[in-house]
């Protein structure tokens, strides 16, 4: 089924792939040009995320409401390190996170993304089933530590 984003009133095809943490894999096990972007906060990153992922986040904590607001430079920092053509996978804990990322760099003119249904821990219902696997869930193999040049203190270094 195809994605479509409701803006004011009007439905457009975002081209975005919602696909489950099983193909996440393959395509990353099989695609030497895939890249996984894990949008959660660099916290969440460090506790956990796909090997070989890239940080940055969709979203930030905002200490004085203790709310999530946008990050301002997040498309600016996806744009300065990956090509439009680049085939990219954003996840975040649950999927809603890498959904709105998706759909941003969807209108920025990114050509091939896939949201990772389900994301690092899983989605479930207000019953507590789950909706869609996670990452770790799946027993999939898990980093820690951020590899070189792979974190958002290190990526939203522009220079």
């Amino acid at each position: 089924m195809e994605n479509l984003c409701l803006y004011p009133f009007i439905m457009w095809d975002m081209g975005i792939q919602n696909i489950n943490v099983e193909q996440a894999k393959q395509i990353l096990d099989s695609d030497p040009n895939a890249v996984y972007i894990d949008v959660r906060t660099e916290g969440e990153f460090l506790n956990g995320h796909v090997p070989k992922a890239f940080n940055i986040p969709v979203v930030f904590p905002d200490p004085a409401t203790r709310q999530m607001k946008p990050n301002p430079d997040f498309v600016k920092v996806v744009s300065a390190h990956f090509v439009k053509n680049r085939r990219i996978i954003v996840g975040c804990q649950m999927g809603g996170r890498s959904q709105m990322a998706a759909q941003l760099l969807a209108q920025d003119g990114f050509e091939d993304v896939s949201n990772m249904q389900g994301g690092f821990g899983g989605a479930r219902d207000q019953m507590g089933r789950v909706l869609a696997l996670g990452w770790s869930q799946a027993g999939f193999p898990v980093e820690s530590e951020a590899a070189k040049g792979a974190s958002y203190g290190e990526l939203k270094d522009l220079k």
